[in-house]
């Protein structure tokens, strides 16, 4: 499995006093040398944490791949075509969420999440859809021309060393194995941390994971290239 790092929250420390450190930028950096593979980041519609400076920024500056996570906004969109990311991930977005609260519900809108992705993959941007791990959800992203799935992994996070970590954990299994059968590939994130990540190994063929808060956190205390070496470790 691949490790990508999502750097929002050296961002969210950033804006809470408004200047320029911790620098977003370095902390890309620093995470591809010690082997991130993909440097991740939600541009906001709010711009809560990422700003367009920092896409435009990093776009130019790394040397790995960047994810951009984004809400079907048109805006986000025409940033998307403008940098062409290596890969999107189409995310739910709400404007009173702490952090994304579940899946995007593909299933319901699938000729619109359709319609949108549609000028990304044409201009040769990998698509993901973030989703929970249903398989109607899974089923649905396969009609729309994405080429990734990515499991929403939160309610396995927050059940894990609970009576209910099985299930969830299985939920996510058979979701994977059901993604593959129709030609997608597959990503993981959300909520996975150094206790709990070492059973995504268990899921074959998982492409890459996606963290972000659980790295910024131990680098408060540890720094942030041995946080995201261990992390790594963890994964392989």
């Amino acid at each position: 499995m691949l490790l990508g790092v999502n750097i929002d929250h050296v961002a969210t420390l950033r804006n809470a006093r408004g200047g320029i450190e911790p620098d977003v930028i370095q902390a890309a950096l620093i995470c591809e040398e010690n082997g991130a593979t993909s440097i991740t980041t939600h541009l906001r519609e709010d711009r809560r944490h990422i700003k367009d400076d920092d896409v435009y920024t990093l776009i130019k500056t790394i040397k790995t791949k960047l994810n951009l996570e984004m809400a079907m906004a048109d805006d986000i969109q025409k940033i998307a075509l403008k940098i062409k990311p290596y890969s999107i991930c189409l995310v739910p977005e709400k404007r009173q969420e702490v952090t994304t609260e579940g899946g995007l519900d593909v299933a319901s809108q699938t000729e619109k999440v359709s319609e949108f992705i549609r000028p990304l993959l044409d201009a040769g941007i990998i698509v993901s859809l973030f989703i929970d791990p249903d398989l109607n959800q899974v089923q649905a992203s396969a009609l729309t021309g994405a080429q990734f799935i990515e499991m929403h992994t939160g309610s396995y996070s927050e059940a894990f060393a609970s009576n209910n970590e099985q299930d969830e954990f299985l939920k996510l299994k058979s979701a994977a194995k059901y993604a593959q059968s129709l030609g997608l590939k597959v990503n993981a994130g959300h909520g996975l941390n150094y206790q709990n990540v070492h059973r995504m190994k268990e899921i074959d063929g998982l492409y890459e994971l996606n963290i972000g808060h659980s790295i910024i956190s131990r680098a408060v205390f540890t720094g942030l290239p041995e946080a995201v070496r261990k992390m790594n470790d963890l994964i392989k």
